[in-house]
């Protein structure tokens, strides 16, 4: 584990120093182009010039980085299996009764332990952050196991899909409980990402559910259940 961690992070380092060479090779370029149209009306070494082409150059070219990833991830997810977890969302198919609805309107809690979750599974989908939703419910089905062997595959995979900046399903964390999550992953258990499950649920509640409550899709299953 800990040499499949060490190769993950060196990868990263790589992709940042790739990204970096190739903005600096875009900025000599864009720099010898314009030197050979435009006459120099001030030194060509000016320091705030320099900067300031610099700083667009890389901007420039991190945009473009990132739309042609999230094109890639785009088109990638229309895919039958684009938004499956690791443990499947083992809930009934009943439709939901007017009290099953007012029920998800009085606590997140409740929601979550029901099948409103797939309600709310698809309004995140809608507004991109989905992959909050599968994170957590990844992490519920890693609690569940007791092969060690499973729990270490598991809990890469989890890692490789929402922990790692390298992945378009990375979800929001901060440094600490990053810093959790590696020191965790060297000897995986269970729980290894409970402290990270914890922070993405209380973003989705504290940021996604009060949108949902007031959203078109939950609106209209009250007004058809009613």
């Amino acid at each position: 584990m800990m040499r499949w961690l060490a190769n993950l992070q060196m990868s990263v380092r790589m992709r940042r120093q790739s990204s970096n060479t190739s903005g600096e090779n875009d900025i000599r370029l864009r720099n010898n182009r314009s030197g050979s149209h435009v006459q120099q009306e001030s030194p060509p070494s000016s320091p705030s010039n320099t900067n300031d082409r610099g700083s667009r150059a890389c901007c420039f070219c991190w945009c473009c980085c990132c739309s042609s990833s999230c094109l890639t991830v785009k088109n990638g997810d229309e895919g039958p299996e684009s938004s499956k977890a690791l443990g499947p969302i083992n809930e009934k198919d009943d439709p939901p009764t007017l009290e099953d609805i007012k029920m998800w309107g009085e606590s997140f809690e409740k929601l979550m332990k029901s099948n409103g979750r797939k309600v709310f599974r698809e309004f995140l989908r809608s507004e991109y952050s989905e992959e909050n939703m599968l994170f957590w419910l990844a992490c519920e089905e890693l609690k569940k196991e007791e092969n060690p062997e499973v729990v270490e595959e598991k809990a890469r995979l989890i890692y490789e899909d929402y922990i790692s900046i390298l992945s378009p399903k990375e979800v929001s964390l901060d440094s600490r409980v990053r810093e959790v999550i590696n020191r965790n992953m060297v000897d995986p258990t269970p729980h290894t990402f409970d402290e990270a499950q914890l922070q993405i649920f209380t973003l989705m509640h504290r940021d996604s559910y009060p949108r949902f409550l007031n959203s078109q899709i939950y609106k209209k299953l009250l007004q058809q259940c009613s």
